[in-house]
Formats: structure tokens, C-alpha cells, sequence
């Protein structure tokens, strides 16, 4: 009886103590800045690796004054991630509420945006 009990009490820690699986997800973001004249840097920063709030990521121009874009691969055991973009290190929304990025159930989900617009 004793080993019965020990065993099942192995078997309970083992299973509480599962670690959540982790699926590789790209994100591949477009952004718009709606005509904006002078524009300096575009990023993005957000909430799971490898962005963060600290630190832009930046944007590369595709038609320049006008559409940006990135692709950001994350690890992640989540079904979403939180972001918000930057023009010349300051934040759109602000202190409003992040961006949320639904992941697609594909390995790569298409975010386009327009900036300080919510979609």
C-alpha cells in the first residue's frame, strides 16, 4: 500500500509540474503612417521576446514615407502578444492599451496596421 501511495504521489508532482509547450509563431507586421512628414525611425516594442518595452525594433521601410514593415519570430506558449509601435522613439496610444496580436493557426500571422489607429 505504501508504494502504491508513494508512486501515485510521484505521478501527481510529475504532471503539476509540466512545463507548457512552446510553438514557434511569425508575425509579420505592416504598418502605416498615414503620411506623416519627417519621419526618423519606426519600431515596435512589445511584451514577449524578442521585443520589449525598453528598446525599439525597428521597421524597415517598404515605400518610404508611408508603409513599414518587420518580421518578429517568437517562442511562445501563448495564443497572443501585446505591442505597441513607435515613430522617433515615441509611443502611439498612449496611455491607452496595447496593441493585441491574435496568432493565426499557421505558423505566420499578417498584422497591418496604421499608426495611432486602432484596427
Amino acid at each position: 500500500m505504501k508504494k502504491i501511495i508513494t508512486i501515485g504521489l510521484i505521478t501527481i508532482i510529475a504532471l503539476s509540474s509540466c512545463v507548457q509547450k512552446s510553438y514557434q509563431k511569425i508575425v509579420k507586421y505592416t504598418l502605416s503612417t498615414n503620411g506623416m512628414k519627417g519621419v526618423q525611425t519606426v519600431g515596435i516594442r512589445g511584451e514577449d521576446r524578442p521585443l520589449s518595452w525598453q528598446k525599439d525594433s525597428s521597421l524597415v521601410a517598404i515605400q518610404p514615407d508611408s508603409t513599414y514593415q518587420v518580421v518578429i519570430t517568437y517562442n511562445t506558449g501563448y495564443k497572443f502578444t501585446e505591442v505597441k509601435f513607435t515613430i522617433d522613439g515615441n509611443f502611439e496610444f498612449q496611455d491607452a492599451d496595447n496593441r493585441r496580436i491574435n496568432f493565426s493557426e499557421g505558423d505566420t500571422t499578417y498584422y497591418n496596421a496604421i499608426y495611432n489607429i486602432r484596427n
